[in-house]
């Protein structure tokens, strides 16, 4: 009779555990969509704000850049804030952030509203990791955070390519304001399928002391430059299928679309294999990706060898994310918020340098502009690479530190 108990009561706590994760899921779906969906309104905001396709692309900079400096510091002064508070505050301002870019009359306030809902991007996808994985057990917390960061795909997969016939039949700003209208049910979902979790009992002092530590400073770096590559191309990669492929820009929601559903293959299977074996699988997802961006400049006119290319690229591009996000938690166990949230911050501070560098190698027509920045890419992530093979080694000497202890 215990047995039988016992047993309804790890089942009830199975289905809660599943629904929370479902919950933090659909405020990650709504973020997602912040953050993706100008690349593929990038020729439409431009006209309207009448700036060029790199200046657009800046507002993927600016929001980028905003959750690289905005998460630590919101982490920091929210360090005794419950964590189920601070999840419902981000939402807020996250809704709010999107309401104003909808009104947005200029490209200052534009960029203003994205730096905005960019402040609670780290913060929610940091304190949203650290509850996903506690609410599985240890041998299945890299899966528990590729669920949360599945509403990252399911935004790639549905919610941009929504958002793209949106703003293309509607205008841009119809785009945004459906966006807070989702922003608006993920805090009403938070609100009553997230359990309450206190914040760590560990002093300021402690937490902030993870960052003096070289397997953490090594596991950040592994983060921006494993990611780097990954927004280079991305964040342009609508004037890429129209303008050198020669797809025609209706097509291009389509398209992402498949770059969704990778995206959603890739994060899923990489949060298996990184639960196996963490570095091994995330040295050989990286290879793959630095490879699969130098074939985008080679087959770049094939229209049937780029749709391929464009869906391996979803996987590879977030293959490797649950795999970087556990990496950052195993080296900061004592520290978990602060440490995952840096790591959200990292893999943004990646997207604003690729963003930029992108910028840059089409402004300075390096290469020969817009076709060059996909293997711009590909060199970038061989330094990930690079930083991913210190990190393993690393991780080898501490193990055998901890016997010979």
């Amino acid at each position: 009779m215990d047995s039988l108990n016992n047993n309804k009561v790890s089942l009830s706590k199975t289905k809660s555990s599943t629904v929370a994760l479902y919950a933090l899921t659909l405020g990650a779906f709504a973020i997602g969509l912040t953050e993706f969906i100008i690349m593929g309104l990038l020729p439409e905001v431009a006209e309207s704000m009448q700036v060029s396709i790199p200046m657009a692309g800046l507002l993927v900079t600016g929001y980028a850049l905003g959750v690289a400096i905005g998460a630590p510091i919101i982490t920091v002064a929210t360090h005794k804030m419950k964590r189920k508070e601070l999840l419902l505050f981000l939402m807020i301002l996250f809704i709010l952030g999107n309401a104003l870019a909808a009104l947005a009359p200029n490209y200052t306030t534009l960029m203003v509203a994205r730096i905005l809902a960019a402040l609670t991007h780290g913060s929610f996808f940091g304190v949203g990791s650290v509850i996903a994985a506690e609410l599985v057990p240890k041998e299945k917390r890299a899966g528990a955070i590729a669920i949360m960061f599945t509403g990252l795909t399911l935004a790639n997969i549905l919610g941009v390519p929504t958002g793209t016939f949106l703003g293309q039949a509607y205008g841009w700003r119809s785009t945004f304001w459906a966006i807070t209208i989702i922003g608006i049910i993920a805090l009403i979902g938070i609100i009553f399928l997230v359990p309450t979790v206190k914040a760590a009992k560990s002093s300021l002092r402690q937490e902030l002391g993870v960052l003096r530590r070289p397997t953490f400073q090594i596991a950040l770096l592994m983060t921006v430059f494993g990611f780097f590559g990954v927004f280079t191309t991305f964040t342009y990669i609508t004037p890429i299928l129209v303008d050198i492929t020669g797809f025609s820009p209706k097509s291009v929601p389509y398209i992402l679309v498949l770059f969704g559903i990778g995206v959603t293959i890739g994060n899923i299977y990489g949060g298996k294999l990184a639960d196996r074996k963490l570095f091994p699988s995330l040295i050989g997802i990286l290879i793959i990706l630095a490879i699969v961006l130098a074939i985008f400049s080679i087959i770049d006119q094939n229209k049937i060898l780029m749709l391929l290319t464009v869906f391996i690229f979803g996987m590879a591009a977030f293959g490797i994310v649950p795999g970087l996000q556990l990496n950052v938690l195993n080296t900061a166990k004592e520290a978990p918020t602060l440490a995952s949230t840096l790591n959200i911050a990292a893999f943004n501070l990646g997207n604003a340098l690729g963003a930029y560098t992108g910028g840059i190698v089409i402004d300075l027509n390096i290469g020969g502009g817009l076709p060059a920045v996909p293997l711009v890419a590909s060199l970038v992530t061989v330094v990930g690479i690079f930083f991913t093979l210190w990190g393993a080694q690393q991780q080898k000497r501490n193990n055998q530190q901890g016997l010979n202890h």
